[in-house]
């Protein structure tokens, strides 16, 4: 690592080699001054030899955006969602979390972002491309993401972050102990799928149907939670199945087919397919007044009935912990893979009064959030 570091700032060194040129006379003059010769000295250059001496007063001389360049650690960024909304908030936060650990794009940090937007291919594509720049960390934000950039690599530190059950996905060996080159931060506990159905049934008691949407494609994790919300429906005498979607068409399809059966409701699994088709999701549950549960604040925000999950932003932010400290030599495998340890239920009112429902005391009282 420390030979890169000086290969670049021998680059560019290089690069200034035609301003030192035209210097040259005025240093000659400089360096036969004492006090020249003293700092120097101080520095104990001694008995350097000339390359020596040149390369210490080219980096004494080069503009300061070139040597932040040249000793910039490279950090490579793969978000499985788009670069708008949530996806800023997310990167936002995990900006701030690198600030206050004293890293700053463009001066000590070189970050390269790409933005997968629950696209497959791009997956694929971006994730070659961040390991074709070097860099000597990567975070990854989803399941696809890690998968992509793990079959590009098995030595780059990776940091994973809102990434369901890894160790089912063989990403790492246990949460205590991953092993390889990755670790970070999951956004799923167990109870949560189950707890989904339960407030879904607590909004609306007659509810005697439910499906699970997700996108395969993006949600390898997604018959794990499947399971879960299955063995719980028997004690709330619920029907639970699976609905699989990749557009927007086959969304719609699926609602309007949930529609037409007697006592419906959606449960929307955390995955970037529903992260990117939120307003698709939100726009057809409100057209066929179908009650949903939603596994982040931002859909509720925008006119979602009810979300109950983690803080995504709070995971962003301390992933920025671990960037920091692999970057000053830890190793992945040096500590865990964290599972969530922060929830939040968020009621939209507006939107329970537009479907006819009454928010049960008991929801109300342990909302985090009410929206009127």
């Amino acid at each position: 690592m420390l030979d890169d570091r000086v290969a670049e700032l021998e680059r560019a060194n290089a690069e200034l080699q035609r301003e030192l040129d035209e210097r040259t006379c005025e240093l000659k003059e400089t360096l036969d001054q004492p006090t020249a010769m003293s700092e120097i000295r101080r520095y104990h250059i001694g008995r350097t030899t000339r390359r020596a001496l040149f390369t210490g007063v080219a980096a004494a001389l080069a503009p300061r955006p070139l040597v932040a360049q040249a000793q910039s650690r490279r950090l490579g960024v793969l978000m499985g969602g788009s670069n708008v909304s949530d996806g800023q908030t997310r990167a936002a936060a995990f900006m701030r979390g690198l600030g206050a650990l004293d890293w700053r794009d463009g001066e000590n940090l070189r970050i390269n972002w790409r933005w997968a937007g629950g696209d497959p291919v791009l997956y694929q594509r971006y994730a070659a491309e961040l390991i074709a720049l070097k860099p000597e960390v990567l975070v990854a934000w989803g399941s696809p993401s890690v998968a992509a950039l793990r079959r590009q690599s098995s030595t780059v530190p990776i940091v994973i972050v809102n990434v369901t059950d890894p160790v089912g996905q063989g990403f790492v060996d246990s949460l205590a102990r991953p092993g390889g080159n990755i670790t970070g931060f999951t956004d799923y506990d167990p109870p949560m799928a189950g707890k989904w159905l339960g407030m879904l049934t607590q909004i609306i008691p007659t509810v005697a149907h439910a499906a699970v949407l997700f996108n395969p494609a993006t949600a390898p994790f997604a018959g794990m939670m499947v399971r879960v919300i299955e063995e719980t429906a028997p004690s709330l005498a619920v029907a639970v199945r699976a609905a699989p979607c990749h557009d927007d068409a086959e969304i719609e399809a699926m609602m309007a087919g949930l529609a037409r059966e007697e006592r419906g409701g959606l449960l929307v699994l955390p995955e970037n397919f529903n992260i990117v088709h939120r307003d698709t999701i939100i726009t057809l549950t409100a057209r066929h007044r179908l009650p949903a549960v939603y596994p982040y604040r931002f859909f509720t925000a925008i006119g979602g009935l009810m979300s109950y999950g983690i803080d995504p932003y709070d995971l962003f932010r301390r992933a920025a912990s671990y960037v920091d400290r692999i970057l000053k030599g830890a190793k992945p495998a040096d500590f865990p893979v964290q599972n969530p340890d922060k929830f939040e239920l968020v009621i939209n009112m507006k939107t329970a009064q537009a479907l006819g429902l009454t928010v049960p005391p008991i929801l109300f009282a342990q909302a985090d959030e009410v929206i009127e």
